[in-house]
């Protein structure tokens, strides 16, 4: 019989609720417009995010998921002394699986750590991690990954992974001091698994941000929605049209919202009002895209250091292994 799955609950519905109230505003008190990305992740967002995986023209999970399944043995035999594997924004756990077959097969993993915003979503990967592996302790973890690292099990060797590109959400200073903090918590040997995009054609990462089927803009424009829905804002979604472009300088997708029309919002629990001009450009999203020696070198400089890459032929995304 599979060992009893546990979840813990760290951060609250109250939590989020605060730290949504403080990010609005934040976020849209200023002269220049953004929100953060974790609040696209609603039902209605985290569904229409997994349609945009099925996506032609997003190739960011089909190609981590191919890496995994092509290096998942070299990534358990690399780190087969771990006994606690560790996911921060776990999701469905689904890419999980290939990790968590091969250390079985070639590691000494006894537990398995997911840890997501959403208990609904880390529930529903408890359930059928818990059913698939039963000789693996699976213990959940209820927590924002920024704010969730000081909650870490010490229950052995630890790997420590973030996969699915959510580190390119974080700008440089946010990476840096993220990177800081894991090494603060990582134990000496402890290792760090991490999935990022790579900087290829812009003609290639655009698309994969501005689907020809309108998926992209009507989850970018859900952020709208949890606004109305949780702060009793009235935004007209249908009146944002969904903006994705390239920042070469950056290296960076950038995500945005653009009023088509003069218009006034107000968010009624926070008795914001707000003033849109017809072309104002609210951010919602980065993604930075990596070349692999600066993000090698970035890892470095935070006492991390690479031990080993791998890529797609075409050179789109990579899987890090890295250690403390």
């Amino acid at each position: 019989m599979p060992m009893e799955a546990t979840i813990d609950i760290r951060i609250t519905e109250a939590d989020l609720a605060e730290a949504l109230r403080t990010d609005v505003m934040t976020g849209l008190s200023g002269p220049r417009k953004w929100l953060p990305p974790k609040w696209f992740y609603d039902a209605r967002g985290s569904k229409l995010f997994e349609a945009i995986t099925d996506l032609p023209e997003y190739y960011p999970t089909r190609t981590e998921r191919a890496l995994l399944h092509a290096c998942a043995q070299e990534i358990a035999v690399g780190a087969s002394d771990a006994t606690e594997l560790i996911e921060l924004g776990s999701g469905s756990s689904e890419k999980t699986g290939l990790l968590l077959r091969s250390f079985s097969a070639h590691g000494s993993l006894r537990s398995y750590v997911p840890l997501d915003v959403s208990e609904s979503a880390l529930r529903d990967a408890v359930g059928w991690i818990n059913a698939e592996f039963p000789r693996i302790e699976v213990h959940g973890l209820v927590s924002d990954f920024t704010n969730g690292l000081d909650w870490l099990p010490r229950r052995g060797r630890r790997i420590v992974a973030l996969l699915g590109g959510t580190l390119g959400n974080l700008v440089p200073a946010e990476r840096a001091e993220f990177f800081g903090r894991l090494h603060n918590v990582l134990e000496p040997g402890e290792q760090l698994l991490l999935g990022v995009g790579l900087v290829t054609d812009p003609a290639v990462m655009v698309p994969a941000y501005d689907d020809a089927a309108g998926v992209t803009a009507e989850f970018n424009r859900n952020i709208l929605h949890v606004l109305n829905n949780r702060l009793g804002a009235n935004f007209e979604p249908s009146r944002f049209a969904h903006v994705a472009v390239w920042d070469p300088g950056n290296r960076w997708i950038e995500m945005r919202l653009e009023a088509t029309a003069d218009m006034t919002v107000t968010v009624a629990d926070l008795d914001l009002m707000l003033e849109f001009a017809a072309g104002e450009q609210m951010r919602t999203e980065i993604s930075a895209k990596f070349r692999l020696a600066d993000f090698h070198a970035e890892l470095a400089a935070a006492g991390l250091p690479a031990q080993r890459s791998w890529t797609d032929p075409a050179e789109r995304f990579a899987v890090v292994l890295a250690g403390r």
